[in-house]
């Protein structure tokens, strides 16, 4: 192969390359990828986390799952450590669970999640991670 022909061939490549790059970088960092991590509380409860990508933010659903209803549970949701989301939820029919679900932006790198659930009555508490 000449000098000349190992240039073309260098030059096409990496023109090839050049205009696979915006294709690349248009591609979402977590194409479809839900991540779900389950736990149990203190006591004989259940929680479930899920983060999705959805639109370029992230829909967060954490689920305490006691089997009673009518309990009554303080919650908070913090996304990187800063509160994103708080209230009180009861437990329902038919199963003795409650969900909350929030969309949250999708930063720069790894998005942490965190989810602590408290009992009123009992005291028992929940705490569910998650990153994506």
């Amino acid at each position: 192969m000449t000098t000349w022909s190992l240039r073309r061939t260098v030059a096409t490549g990496a023109v090839a390359l050049l205009g696979a790059l915006p294709v690349l970088a248009a591609a979402p960092a977590h194409a479809g990828d839900d991540v779900i991590r389950r736990g149990s509380c203190t006591g004989h409860t259940d929680w479930k986390i899920k983060a999705s990508p959805d639109d370029g933010r992230i829909e967060i659903e954490a689920e305490i799952d006691s089997n009673v209803n009518g309990q009554r549970w303080r919650w908070v949701l913090r996304h990187n450590g800063s509160l994103s989301a708080r209230g009180i939820s009861r437990t329902r029919a038919p199963s003795g669970s409650f969900s909350v679900e929030r969309s949250t932006i999708n930063g720069a790198g790894t998005d942490a999640y965190r989810f602590r659930a408290r009992n009123l009555r009992s005291g028992e508490v929940c705490v569910a991670r998650v990153s994506l």
